[in-house]
């Protein structure tokens, strides 16, 4: 992952809704943003996958590939952090991890993957058209690089957050702090009530 990609990144998403400590976030707070809105893509098991499947719950969502030496397993292990942080509230989010290499992501080895990190995050893919539309969709850039006789993958380093409505919230950066993402997220499931006037 070239830094310079990630800064690029961020730099293009459509910031809407104002400065990222607005509302008290660490994250960028991107409510309203014309990203996404769902993708069409497929669970491990081949069953069609949604972000409406998780109504009701937090999701972290995070696109990456298996064989990502350092940005992936970082974002998913900080992951595993904010869901022991949030106590009660860990069974209110769900973190989902979008390949952007299913060339060499197979279904079984995805599984695999997440189950190293929670058994109950879950993995989606499609084929290369479907990860190009979700990848566009979602405003992420990614893009094969050679090295050796094979190749890695640069890739935009964003954790969107979505809230139990299914609205895109926050975009989580890279360098945030697992304490940090659980904060926004403790904001996120337990608004503060305006005092009535």
């Amino acid at each position: 992952m070239q830094r310079r990609t990630f800064i690029a990144s961020v730099a293009a998403l459509p910031f809407v809704a104002g400065t990222a400590h607005a509302a008290g976030f660490t994250a960028i707070d991107i409510t309203g943003a014309s990203i996404g809105p769902d993708y069409q893509l497929f669970y491990t098991d081949g069953k069609p996958a949604s972000l409406r499947d998780f109504k009701g719950k937090v999701v972290m969502l995070f696109f990456g590939f298996t064989q990502c030496p350092d940005v992936c397993p970082t974002a998913l292990a900080r992951a595993v952090e904010v869901k022991r942080l949030l106590g009660a509230d860990g069974d209110k989010l769900q973190v989902v991890f979008v390949t952007v290499d299913p060339e060499r992501d197979t279904a079984p080895l995805l599984t695999e993957y997440m189950r190293a990190f929670d058994p109950k995050f879950v993995a989606v893919r499609g084929n290369l058209e479907q990860t190009a539309k979700a990848a566009k969709d979602f405003k992420i850039f990614y893009r094969k690089v050679p090295s050796g006789s094979s190749y890695t993958m640069d890739h935009t380093a964003l954790t969107y957050v979505f809230d139990a409505n299914g609205k895109i919230r926050l975009a989580m950066k890279h360098a945030q702090t697992a304490q940090e993402c659980a904060a926004d997220l403790r904001l996120l499931m337990n608004p503060k009530k305006k005092p009535a006037s």
